[in-house]
Formats: structure tokens, sequence, C-alpha cells
């Protein structure tokens, strides 16, 4: 088969199972789950071990195509796998940004392993080495971004909606300011210099937030915020605002979901995480309707910091937090992703009873909450292509028994 003929059959196939019934039913769980009314615990599989899925192997030669093909493999997988994630029947090109980063190297020294880690080096260095940051700004390559899309148009164009989201390039990872100030500092040194150099701190992260700000200003001036730019690491549904949709460009951030997280702030005290960057990303966050915040940082004893976001809707409860004193704070006031350890789900075996033991006890400690569970950062299921489905059976019998069927 050609790359095209490759993808036309796949396309097909996942359209089929964007249509499904079901998929209906999922939009108004979650719809309802996230405004807060009660449902059962909605299951969503973020990860699972992809790449060791014999499924995941890709035919077609062309990088562009085949980069397509293993977004339709993936998902008609995942389709498999009956969690409660819903598929969109459509598929989108991200634009071609001309302004990404910050304007400076960021070398990365890899281990050996492909799927290994990697050491930054990172590039501001001294103080002054500040000033070398380039200011953000919204510039798309609308050439580059029109021969992205029409190139998928002419393969699958007549079969499935193409969408092309317009939106900035700061968004999520590029947005949290903690993320890419781990990167351009490093973790261990901005740690210190919250007392060693607080002002001078103060300066970056206020450069790195007016930086972002401006982007999402800029592309909201220029009408490229879309309903399909909704982001909260589950499934961006709520009775508050618009479905995501696609080509729907000149939204407001008001009409989106907003997504941002401080992982490399897991080890700073609430205090300090409020000072040195909530209160910078604060701004950012409080332009869009609703916002999830956290990720796989230990938000324990930052809850009520939390509090001071306005629009906030979903907290991220990590397998590094307290469980109980998590859903002991949080209530019913806001949505609590729960996030059990991948490797105590699927990592290392499969086995039930310690399965059913931490999810019995952490469901329990939830109970009467809105709570949804996220599988994610799965790295291996040891080649086992039945875990992951064995494991949603699984813990939809223990929803049934901590929640009653």
């Amino acid at each position: 088969m050609s790359d095209t003929e490759i993808l036309r059959e796949l396309a097909q196939r996942y359209l089929d199972a964007c249509h499904h019934p079901v998929q209906n039913e999922r939009r108004d769980l979650w719809r309802r789950h996230n405004s807060l009314q009660p449902t059962r615990p909605l299951i969503y599989l973020r990860a699972f071990a992809w790449k060791e899925m014999p499924q995941s192997r890709c035919h077609c030669q062309d990088a562009f195509y085949r980069s397509w093909e293993d977004f339709f493999r993936r998902h008609l997988f995942w389709d498999s796998l009956d969690d409660d994630s819903i598929f969109e029947p459509w598929i989108t090109v991200p634009a071609a940004h001309r302004c990404t980063g910050w304007g400076v190297d960021i070398p990365r020294k890899r281990s050996a392993d492909p799927r290994g880690s990697f050491k930054i080096d990172y590039p501001l260095k001294q103080l002054e080495d500040i000033d070398k940051l380039r200011p953000p700004q919204h510039d798309i390559d609308a050439a580059e971004t029109e021969r992205r899309a029409q190139r998928l148009h002419d393969a699958i164009g007549d079969l499935i909606m193409i969408n092309v989201d317009r939106g900035p390039a700061y968004r999520s990872w590029s947005a949290d300011i903690s993320t890419d100030l781990g990167y351009l500092r490093g973790i261990e040194h901005f740690m210190l210099d919250m007392t060693d150099n607080p002002a001078w701190l103060h300066r970056l992260v206020r450069c790195m937030s007016t930086g972002i700000k401006r982007t999402h200003d800029q592309a909201e001036a220029r009408g490229h915020w879309s309903l399909s730019a909704h982001q909260n690491q589950a499934m961006p549904y709520a009775t508050e605002l618009a479905d995501p949709a696609p080509n729907t460009d000149g939204v407001s951030r008001k009409q989106l979901w907003y997504f941002a997280a401080a992982q490399e702030f897991a080890c700073v005290s609430p205090a300090m995480h409020d000072e040195f960057l909530l209160q910078y990303q604060l701004p950012i966050i409080a332009a869009f309707g609703l916002s999830a915040y956290g990720c796989c940082e230990d938000l324990t004893h930052k809850i009520d910091m939390l509090r001071q976001i306005p629009n906030l809707r979903r907290i991220a409860v990590s397998p590094f937090a307290d469980t109980a004193r998590c859903a002991e704070q949080i209530g019913t006031d806001y949505v609590i992703s729960y996030r059990p350890s991948p490797t105590d789900m699927v990592g290392y075996g499969f086995d039930t009873s310690r399965i059913r033991s931490i999810l019995k006890r952490d469901l329990t400690a939830c109970r009467g909450c809105h709570v949804d569970i996220t599988l994610k950062d799965v790295e291996t299921v040891e080649g086992d292509t039945e875990r992951i489905r064995a494991w949603t059976r699984l813990t939809r019998r223990i929803i049934d028994d901590v929640w009653g069927g």
C-alpha cells in the first residue's frame, strides 16, 4: 500500500471510532463531572507504553505521513482499551511558529540510551546572562502552516476534517514558567536564588510571565485562539464552556480551559512557591475561562495557596501526594485529578491485590468528592499487550465496589 492508502484506511477506522455513540455518552459525563455535578469516577488513560505495543509499528515511508500514521494507530489502540477518553472527529495541524524559546541555546547532554535522561547546560550561568533573553512574540509562518495543512488535506481531507491550530507557541510546558525556568537557570540554582538573589529572580520570572502573556494577548488580538485550544490534562468539557471544535478561530480565552503546573517547585515551600511562581502565573491563568493545575508535583500542602486562582476547577493529586489529605482539603470545591503511581499499577507485573489495595484506599478517601483517575507516565508494561486493558477492567470493578455500581 502507498503512504496515502495507509493513511486513508486508518483515518476511516479512526472516524468510525469517533462516531460511536459512546463518545457522546462520555462527553455528557465529562461535562457534568468538570462542572462539579455528581458522576462516577472517570478513567483517563494518558499513557500506555505505546512503543512497546506491536500495533505501534508504522509503514509509511514519508516522515510527515508516518507521524500521522502513528497518531491514528495510537488512537485506535487507545480506543480498544475502553477508558472514558473522547476521540474527536478531526485532526489538528499545529501552526509553524517563528518565535519559540527564549533566544538562548539550551544544550542537552543525552545518555546513550534512546529512552534515557539528559543533563542541561543551563544558559543563565551568571546573573548578567538574563540580558541575553529574547522577549517572545506570537509570530506564525503562514506559508509553512498552509503547506503542512494542504499536504494533509490532499491525502485525507475528503475523509476527515483538518483543523489548523494557530494558537501561540507558549502554552502548557512552554507557558507555566516553571518548566522553562528549570531549563534556563536550573532547579538547584533558582532554589538558591530565592534567598541569595531574590530581586534578580523576581526580575527573571516577571520577564517570563510578561512575555508569555504578551503572546496570548497577541494571539487573541489576531483571532488565533480557537475551540480546539482547550487544555486541562483530561477531557476539556464543561457546561460553562463551549465544547472543543475545529477551525473556530476568533474565540476569547474566557471561552477556553487552561493548564498550568509547577513540577520544578515540588520541593519549594508554599510561601516561596506563591511568591516566586504563582503570583506570576496568575495573570496568565486568570485570562481563561476554567483552569487545571498540577502534574506530577506534590500539592498536598499547597491546596490553600491554589485557592487564589479565580477560575480553578481541577487539581492534580500526584503519586507523591497524600491523597487522603488532599481530598479532605479539596472536598467538593474542585475536581480531584487522582494519579496513582504507574509503576505500582502496571510497571512491574500485574498484581491485582496490590492494585486493588492502593485504589480502594485512595478512592475511599475521595468518596463524596468529584474525582477522576489518570494513568500517566507509563514507561513500560514489560511488553504485556493486555496489561493496560486488564487494569482498566479491574479499576472499573474497584470503582463499583467503592462507589457502588
